[in-house]
């Protein structure tokens, strides 16, 4: 089967676009999600065309091989991961960006554009892209749209699925499904566009977006409050919140992620603090409105409020939340990246819990979170060689996803469901949502073959 794979893949795409060496083919395997298994792909699959990806779907199907996208494998919950014998489907060479309409504020891209790239080539337009997530300099856009990912700016600007206007999509037959539009407005039957944001590959192959874009804001200014905890922090956001402010980002790091950021990055971030809130206008003139919020989180109890004076401070702190993930990581190894949203009113009860399973489980577990949204990321620090620390490690995460779900949560506020999660996943949407969403899966995917394992 293997050979005669090979042999009809290549009757339509170039030699270099089909990687069949087993070092080279084991290092797509997997992303950067933990706890979650892989397996050995039979082929890698680089095509540069729409017709190329046609031609692996229609392949696939024919030979009743499993196909799993990929981006840049920057997901973290093991959504890219590969199976036993499939094909490896890697979206990396589709890196276009085919057009940027400054009027009609929208860009057409392939799926392996980067996220870092597209925002700074509708910048030079005076038009912005805002979804960014933490790995923006890496992450692609048909990632993004896999796994409806947000960024630091979800509080005022949104997630990815608010971008995507349409796309043009490879079903697993090796059709080719147009959705959406390029217009303002359009509510044309059933929303075919929306259900692909966030599906992970599992209902077909996004080979071309459209995204809506927005005028680039003036550069924006960041606050950064001290607060004696976790607790007092969170009481800012929600009076920041209650107040009607808008701001550009309000971010959260505890005190175990300040110091980790300071041991990776030596930034002097104040590791003796419980927590530090960022927060950031990008009006015309935000000093009033850091002023005013300035205030709230004096109010809740702010030991300190240092407004940032000009843009380069402004993103020396946004760097050193951008960095927290990295720095974690560099703890113990190894780390889980949970990905719990709570109402913004239960976000304090939610960080307090993370505290009690750390104490609970002798881990060190690093909580940063898009506070505006109330989308949590508590980080559990372990090392993967101690079998028992990685089985407290599991434990933990568990336990925070549960805690997630009592306070009214989701189990992903953008990371997604992957393999991580699927437990998780029917538990939230229950048996008559499952049973909906695997009837979706049939009537795009009958044999099953996209992304095999994931969401279900």
């Amino acid at each position: 089967m293997s050979r005669d794979l090979i042999t009809r893949l290549l009757d339509g795409l170039p030699e270099d676009a089909v990687l069949t060496d087993p070092d080279v083919t084991a290092s797509y395997a997997n992303d950067m999600a933990s706890f979650c298994p892989a397996g050995t792909p039979a082929v890698v699959v680089l095509p540069r065309t729409t017709g190329q990806v046609q031609h692996v779907m229609r392949t696939a199907t024919e030979l009743r091989v499993p196909v799993v996208p990929q981006g840049a494998r920057s997901g973290l919950s093991g959504a890219a991961n590969a199976t036993d014998g499939c094909i490896v489907l890697s979206l990396i060479r589709m890196d276009r960006i085919l057009e940027i309409n400054a009027v009609d504020r929208y860009a057409v891209v392939e799926p392996g554009v980067i996220n870092a790239d597209l925002s700074r080539a509708v910048g030079e337009q005076g038009l912005c892209y805002p979804p960014d997530p933490s790995s923006w300099e890496m992450c692609t856009i048909g990632g993004n749209i896999g796994t409806a990912s947000g960024g630091l700016c979800c509080v005022k600007y949104g997630v990815t699925a608010e971008y995507v206007l349409g796309l043009e999509v490879v079903l697993a037959d090796g059709r080719l499904l147009t959705t959406g539009r390029r217009t303002a407005k359009g509510v044309a039957g059933y929303d075919l566009t929306r259900l692909f944001v966030g599906s992970e590959g599992t209902l077909g192959v996004v080979v071309r977006a459209v995204l809506a874009l927005r005028p680039k804001p003036p550069r924006q200014l960041v606050l950064a409050a001290e607060f004696a905890s976790a607790a007092a922090a969170c009481d800012a956001v929600c009076r920041i919140m209650e107040g009607g402010h808008v701001p550009s980002l309000l971010e959260l790091m505890d005190r175990t992620t300040l110091k980790a950021v300071n041991d990776l990055t030596r930034m002097g971030l104040p590791e003796e603090t419980g927590a530090l809130l960022l927060a950031a206008f990008d009006t015309g003139d935000p000093s009033a409105d850091l002023a005013a919020v300035g205030a709230l989180c004096e109010t809740a109890g702010a030991t300190r409020v240092v407004p940032a004076e000009t843009p380069a401070e402004s993103e020396l702190l946004l760097q050193a939340r951008r960095s927290s993930l990295i720095a974690l990581e560099a703890v113990k190894g190894t780390t889980m990246i949970d990905d719990v949203c709570v109402p913004r009113s239960r976000l304090a009860e939610m960080l307090e819990g993370v505290e009690r399973i750390a104490s609970k489980f002798r881990l060190t577990i690093g909580v940063c979170a898009h506070a505006g949204d109330g989308n949590t990321h508590p980080t559990v620090c372990f090392d993967a060689a101690d079998p028992e620390e990685s089985r407290r490690a599991r434990e933990s995460f568990d336990e925070i996803m549960a805690l997630g779900l009592e306070l009214g949560g989701t189990i992903t506020g953008e990371h997604g469901v992957g393999v991580l999660k699927k437990e998780w996943l029917a538990r939230e949407a229950g048996p008559v949502g499952m049973e909906l969403q695997r009837a979706v899966k049939d009537a795009f995917d009958p044999h099953g073959l996209l992304n095999p394992g994931k969401l279900f």
